[in-house]
């Protein structure tokens, strides 16, 4: 009896909170392994771990999750190249917040079994002894061997924490990452995608809370780009890299601005910094753009009270102008084409919009014809009578 009394309290024995944080601990190195080495060594090759690291974290992935690292790789690749659309594996435009938060599990085996998928974007995973004979091929085996490890540590409450450590990724990574990182949140960056950021601190999820972040610069090793933002994920990679265990291959470009406006002989400068931060760019001017327009419909509003005009809501207007004008359908160019033609200050700000996103859709262009299109973008809005529009113009010409 004594026996299985012991058994049953298994070799530690802790207290409640001991319990908590033991399974707390266990996961959050589960949610390291993804983060640095499914997600930002292997998928994105934004760092370099050594290989005792990098065999630690697929060792500890097989015990504990059971991915394959070339699938989960290439599923992941596959969402940055087709994000937001049909052939997105887990795309909550696609699919709903509400189903990729519950079954983004499911919609991952799915992809898992597309052979096309593997085989495009799988390249350059593992592909070792062990990969082909252990990892890849008894996936469920490294959880077994787990359960029993728990059981025998923890005893019966062991049972609940391998569960827990069990669900832990796809609750987190495919539920919530997939599907609200997708939904909810702020956005830094105007991502041609959804993606946002759940919140500025990324503890529990080791970072990845900063998705729209990674999506807008999907290379860098390191997601938090705000003062006020923190990567824990990042945290461990600097401890790695001190200790010679992991080199840092890129990070995203920290804005740099001149003193006063660039030269015209510098514009080429100017251009390629705009272009790099294209996407801190657009935000801003989203933001310009938002502000002008509601101060532009309190102003038509008394107008369209008398019954001189007709208006859609402001909601609705927001989201016209925040339309790329070649996606834009009929309706939205209607209503577009009333509200610009009781305010010119609307209409230039959309127009201006569409320009300054020509410098980074145009790739066929030369430097030099880039430049000439900054230029001439440059002088358009200083001419306007637009004063945010010039301010904005005359801060993007310190980019440097």
């Amino acid at each position: 009896m004594e026996l299985v009394f012991s058994l049953a309290r298994g070799l530690i024995d802790l207290p409640w909170w001991g319990y908590v944080l033991a399974t707390l601990a266990l996961t959050h190195v589960t949610i390291v392994s993804v983060t640095i080495f499914l997600h930002r060594a292997q998928a994105h090759r934004a760092l370099d771990l050594h290989p005792a690291v990098a065999h630690f974290f697929r060792l500890w992935l097989w015990l504990t999750t059971g991915m394959v690292t070339r699938e989960w790789v290439a599923i992941h690749r596959k969402h940055h190249a087709k994000c937001e659309t049909p052939e997105d594996p887990h795309s909550p435009a696609v699919y709903g917040h509400g189903y990729v938060l519950r079954f983004g599990v499911d919609l991952y085996r799915k992809e898992a079994k597309n052979q096309e998928t593997i085989e495009r974007y799988g390249y350059g995973t593992p592909d070792d002894w062990l990969e082909r004979n252990v990892y890849s091929r008894y996936t469920w085996q490294g959880m077994g061997i787990s359960l029993v490890v728990f059981l025998a540590l923890f005893g019966v409450i062991g049972l609940t924490m391998w569960a827990i450590q069990l669900a832990w990724i796809p609750i987190t990574a495919a539920g919530i990452i997939n599907g609200t990182g997708h939904h909810w949140g702020y956005r830094n960056y105007q991502t041609e995608d959804t993606s946002t950021n759940i919140m500025p601190i990324g503890i529990l999820i080791g970072g990845e809370e900063l998705h729209n972040n990674h999506h807008a610069f999907g290379a860098s090793a390191k997601f938090a780009h705000r003062w006020y933002e923190f990567d824990i994920g990042w945290i461990y990679i600097r401890i790695l890299s001190a200790l010679g265990l992991a080199q840092v291959r890129k990070v995203a470009p920290a804005l740099k601005l001149r003193d006063t406006p660039a030269a015209e002989d510098e514009a080429q400068q100017t251009v390629n910094a705009i272009i790099t931060h294209r996407y801190r760019v657009m935000q801003e001017y989203a933001k310009l753009l938002q502000r002008t327009a509601r101060e532009e419909y309190a102003r038509l509003r008394a107008r369209a009270d008398r019954g001189e005009i007709e208006l859609p809501n402001v909601s609705q207007l927001l989201r016209d102008l925040r339309t790329d004008a070649t996606a834009a359908a009929d309706h939205q160019r209607q209503r577009l084409a009333a509200i610009f033609a009781h305010s010119e200050t609307l209409k230039r700000l959309y127009q201006a919009r569409q320009e300054l996103a020509s410098l980074w859709a145009r790739s066929t262009e030369t430097r030099e014809q880039l430049a000439a299109r900054w230029t001439a973008w440059r002088a358009a809005a200083e001419a306007s009578n637009v004063a945010r529009l010039r301010a904005f113009s005359e801060r993007l010409a310190r980019y440097a």
